[in-house]
């Protein structure tokens, strides 16, 4: 049954709290990464046995029907400033707890969507974020499984980040001789030599065969950087 929080909680939750609706394993995986990072989690979940396994792990966790709104008001929900809507496999629980998130007037809700269609609805609804946790790890690996890029984060409107070892043609010559960013359009914001940790990248700095390099700009062009050789 759902339980009030107490003045001093909903104090917290204005600040700097986010609650997490639905804990399977990505509200999960969410939830105690956040905890980890030093906030405040507000965990919910309609099956009991899912909450007892957070008991202990996040700062509240309660079973509640999160498609109910006295629900979420007696939880304080509604004075979060951040909710993350993490129901994966009810889809009709997913679409009507973001609905009444937006109406609270939470100015900072992300949903998980678990297709196109599910979030386009999400984004209908007023969601201000939503993501793709299964297609976009699908996509990551894909990248890192298809060339020579350690890691890689593709942002909005084609822009990506990413990890990669230097070229052999590139190999003990200066970012300026080099010239990535006139031939490939990309900039190398760090460098890291083997053993020591990453370092601001400038036109003075040599590219060693070993190093691991990072570079920013459009995504094609750094798949073609990440493929040479």
């Amino acid at each position: 049954m759902a339980r009030k929080r107490s003045s001093k909680s909903r104090r917290i939750a204005a600040n700097d709290s986010v609650v997490v609706i639905g804990l399977g394993r990505f509200g999960r995986s969410l939830a105690t990464e956040l905890v980890e990072e030093h906030t405040e989690v507000l965990g919910i979940d309609l099956d009991a046995d899912t909450v007892q396994s957070m008991s202990g792990v996040l700062t509240h966790v309660v079973r509640a029907d999160s498609t109910k709104e006295e629900v979420l008001r007696q939880l304080a929900v509604h004075e979060f400033t951040r909710a993350v809507v993490s129901i994966g496999t009810n889809l009709e629980a997913s679409i009507l707890t973001a609905s009444l998130l937006v109406s609270f007037g939470i100015p900072d809700v992300w949903g998980k969507a678990t297709s196109e269609a599910h979030g386009r609805i999400l984004s209908q609804l007023g969601v201000h974020h939503v993501v793709y946790p299964e297609h976009d790890m699908g996509q990551r690996v894909a990248h890192l499984v298809r060339g020579r890029m350690l890691d890689y984060i593709e942002f909005e409107d084609d822009f990506a980040l990413v990890k990669t070892r230097t070229p052999s043609e590139m190999a003990d010559r200066t970012l300026a001789q080099s010239a990535i960013r006139t031939r490939f359009g990309l900039t190398v914001v760090a460098v890291k030599r083997p053993g020591e940790g990453f370092t601001y990248a400038t036109a003075d700095t040599v590219l060693r065969p070993d190093d691991t390099v990072i570079v920013a700009g459009r995504t094609e062009q750094t798949e073609r950087f990440s493929e040479l050789h």
